[in-house]
């Protein structure tokens, strides 16, 4: 739930409404136009290019990206950046790109600098939202709400917030000595935690504020409210360096689009270029050979166990001999299907065969024939080493490499989206 809290009106807050009321006697008053600005700068001194650095099969930028998009409450969507790869990410994951100046892209930049550059460029931007890059448990109805605060309740600046219990100590130095003083708590009466309410702090996600408030060199100001996330949404990989820790979090909490992955039936994995490494083994009798990772057959099993089907595909482009199909089908106990026409085609017959609809389908790729299907499928992975346009079609790119474990990566991936949804069913909701 989104909680407000009101103050006096301050001088920023008087110009605004100022602002408002010339507008709407002018009768120029219009749905203003609400930008989400993401700030990206190339040069992270912990991690290089974090930004983009694969989490959970998504490039950071990506997550914050696609809460922003399904939200559907902004009128254009920015990365802000001075790096070309990070300028790439962005663009394929359909955000404009704010190419920023060197003046704000130096080390001592502030964000606020970034962002009044971006105002004085986009002048016809009304409310800019600062959203976080490393905040990648952001969901697009903490978005919705935070917005309606600023268009309907009439907010000039709105930010995130998590609320903590956590009983606060300060440093104090006097000469050679060094003592602690209590900031938030009386210890001769220590509450407990159900009977305080806790301290808000900001968490980073986002900062909502009117071009006015911005081009003042305020984030924060004029008639300002909180919008209260709940703990295990409140992900900030700043704070949270340690990646395997953070990917778990995101893999319970993370926002994985408008699909549900509790509805996928049936998966389809390629055999040459995704069971296996495309390569086919000749002896000098002319026996052929190819190699399977036993990771791969056991994430077949675990899949199987769950209920979920599993078929192997191969194409007139890329052959399997019919002995050793037959052999691939035994050792993985797979229906192993030969696709003769253009792959959709043959994907859409399959399941219809087997009264399934596309989201009900999870499809691992490797070539260009399987764009279509990439895209199309509800949920769709590629083994790292695919061709760049494959790896854009995909919804997860895994870290292993063809025919060394990239189908049991994908195959654990599906499992946890299932495991997540379920969990996040259980739990209270953010809405």
């Amino acid at each position: 739930m989104a909680t407000k809290r009101r103050g006096e009106q301050s001088a920023e807050e008087r110009g605004c409404n100022s602002v408002k009321r010339k507008r709407a006697e002018s009768g120029a008053e219009r749905e203003r136009h609400t930008a989400a600005v993401i700030l990206a700068r190339g040069g992270s001194k912990g991690i290089p290019l974090k930004n983009i650095k694969m989490l959970a099969g998504v490039p950071l930028i990506g997550w914050v990206i696609r809460a922003a998009q399904d939200s559907g409450v902004f009128h254009s969507i920015w990365v802000s950046t001075d790096h070309e790869e990070i300028e790439r990410v962005a663009k394929k994951w359909g955000a404009q790109v704010h190419r920023r100046s060197p003046e704000v892209s130096k080390d001592t930049s502030t964000s606020l600098e970034t962002l009044q550059e971006f105002s004085r460029l986009n002048p016809d931007v009304d409310i800019i939202c600062n959203i976080q890059a490393t905040s990648p448990c952001l969901h697009p109805c903490h978005l919705k709400q935070a917005v309606e605060m600023m268009t309907e309740q009439g907010y000039d600046s709105v930010f995130s917030v998590v609320r903590r219990h956590h009983f606060r100590w300060q440093e104090v130095k006097k000469r050679e000595n060094t003592f602690t003083k209590p900031l938030n708590l009386d210890p001769s009466r220590r509450p407990r935690r159900q009977d305080w309410d806790g301290e808000l702090c900001e968490n980073g996600s986002f900062y909502f504020a009117t071009k006015e408030l911005v081009g003042n060199g305020l984030l924060q100001g004029g008639r300002m409210a909180y919008f209260e996330m709940l703990p295990e949404y409140s992900v900030d990989i700043d704070v949270d360096i340690d990646w395997p820790v953070a990917e778990q979090r995101v893999l319970r909490f993370g926002y994985f689009g408008k699909d549900q992955p509790e509805l996928v039936r049936l998966l389809l994995c390629n055999v040459s270029g995704c069971l296996t490494d495309g390569r086919l083994h000749m002896s000098v009798g002319g026996l052929e050979m190819v190699s399977i990772h036993n990771r791969d057959l056991a994430g077949i099993r675990m899949l199987k166990n769950e209920g979920m089907e599993v078929i192997l595909i191969s194409s007139s482009d890329n052959p399997i001999p019919v002995a050793l199909a037959d052999k691939l089908s035994q050792q993985t106990k797979c229906e192993l299907r030969h696709f003769k026409e253009q792959r959709q085609v043959e994907v859409e017959r399959l399941i219809v065969e087997k009264n399934l609809g596309w989201k009900e389908v999870a499809y691992l790729g490797n070539d260009v024939p399987d764009v279509d299907c990439l895209n199309l499928a509800g949920i769709s992975a590629v083994p790292m080493d695919s061709p760049m346009v494959v790896l854009n079609a995909a919804n997860y790119t895994c870290q292993s490499r063809a025919g060394h474990g990239a189908l049991r990566e994908f195959i654990e991936h599906i499992l946890q989206l299932k495991k997540s949804a379920q969990c996040r069913s259980e739990v209270q909701s953010p809405m």
